[in-house]
């Protein structure tokens, strides 16, 4: 498919608000029957048939306001409530005294359920329990004291308004957790379908490029070489997403930035996605399929200290030598592995170079992870390379040795 996949979104909430139009207009035509059926008991029947007038043509009126949440607001709700509200307070000066005595029907009677329905469907299980308490201390005074159908039909309009307002918070969440789903399987499709045509057209030219220019030599070299370079980003791009900006030449490594979700002053960054830049021609970069993340100060340092090593593989190891990154992610740490196959380092040049007051491998390397509370081991052999292991911690120290979280 060539276009972009068109992520297709659903409202899981939506056949509620359908339900609840309905619900308000039925318990409207129950109380009004009520109501008409019970006619030569009520004691002012003027009032009761005011109050229903006036209920009647709110519900119609605001059908268009339970539609969707967008425009069931909260004035909405609070005039909605009120409706209910005043209708229970009005029952004893409407009704007779011994219909409410003997627990008879509020004038909006089970049309309340439907307002405190709203405010679940709305807001959740809190904004129902609120709701549902506002009615229910309006029941207790319409009957003057707590009998026991009050009671239950209290309860149990207050728990089932509870319950379908914390069914509605799952319903969301769930549906927000879908929804960035289908959006990650359509990037990732999409990024399929460019790394295909990418893979069959610019990086076969590439490659191409890279073996004629190191068969004519000379200019046609270098311009091989480069083509290898650009071989090698434009694979780690089309694998693992958008590259980090390259850090800075010179220096011990410099700083590197990761760009994407979830960078900021301390938030995780990908650790992956911080190295790609390193990957080269020369230097191959291998690591887990799955993001190996840690907090932000964390994976710079540790970046950078790749990129010190990298540097002394540069200066020290010559021209014609490569080096291999290889990145595993542990549960309880993170170990960056930088080996080459340069001639390696004599016995003793550590030393020697730290006395001199070149600190590339005690500072740049060393000293950032130890600040980390991690550690730098690095172990060569005369004409057989140098390979440094770099390990972090996930759960690090400060300098007091006391563990954080981080």
């Amino acid at each position: 498919m060539v276009g972009r996949q068109r992520v297709v979104r659903m409202s899981v909430e939506q056949p509620l608000w359908r339900a609840l139009t309905g619900y308000r207009v039925l318990t409207l035509l129950y109380a009004v029957g009520l109501f008409v059926s019970g006619w030569a008991h009520f004691r002012r029947p003027g009032v009761a048939l005011a109050y229903y007038v006036v209920l009647t043509v709110w519900t119609l009126a605001t059908l268009p306001r339970v539609a969707n949440a967008a425009a069931c607001t909260k004035r909405f709700l609070a005039v909605d409530l009120t409706v209910a509200l005043t209708g229970i307070l009005l029952t004893p000066v409407a009704d007779s005294p011994a219909r409410v005595l003997d627990g008879g029907p509020t004038l909006p009677s089970i049309w309340t359920a439907g307002s405190v329905l709203a405010f679940a469907i709305k807001g959740g299980w809190r904004w129902a329990a609120v709701a549902s308490t506002l009615v229910a201390g309006a029941n207790l005074a319409e009957r003057g004291a707590p009998a026991r159908d009050t009671v239950h039909n209290v309860v149990l309009v207050w728990v089932a308004s509870i319950a379908i307002g914390y069914v509605v918070e799952v319903a969301r969440a769930s549906e927000r957790t879908l929804a960035r789903a289908l959006e990650i399987e359509a990037a990732t499709r999409e990024r399929e379908r460019l790394a295909r045509d990418i893979h069959d057209g610019v990086l076969q030219v590439l490659a191409m490029v890279q073996r004629r220019g190191a068969v004519l030599g000379g200019e046609a070299a270098e311009l091989g070489r480069l083509a290898g370079e650009q071989e090698v980003a434009l694979r780690t791009l089309v694998s693992a997403g958008p590259a980090p900006v390259a850090p800075a030449a010179g220096g011990d490594g410099g700083a590197v930035h990761a760009a994407g979700e979830g960078d900021g002053p301390g938030g995780p960054l990908d650790l992956r996605l911080l190295l790609a830049p390193y990957a080269s021609a020369r230097v191959s970069l291998a690591g887990p399929g799955a993001a190996v993340l840690l907090p932000a100060p964390e994976a710079r340092q540790l970046a950078a200290a790749v990129g010190a090593a990298l540097d002394n593989v540069d200066r020290h190891a010559g021209d014609g030598a490569r080096a291999w990154i290889l990145v595993e992610d542990e549960p309880d740490e993170v170990v960056v592995t930088v080996r080459d196959d340069g001639p390696g380092i004599p016995e003793g040049r550590l030393a020697q170079a730290e006395g001199e007051g070149r600190l590339g491998v005690a500072q740049s390397i060393r000293g950032r992870l130890r600040d980390l509370g991690g550690r730098a081991e690095l172990l060569s052999v005369p004409g057989q390379g140098t390979e440094v292991e770099l390990t972090v911690p996930k759960q690090a120290k400060d300098s007091r040795g006391k563990a954080e979280r981080r």
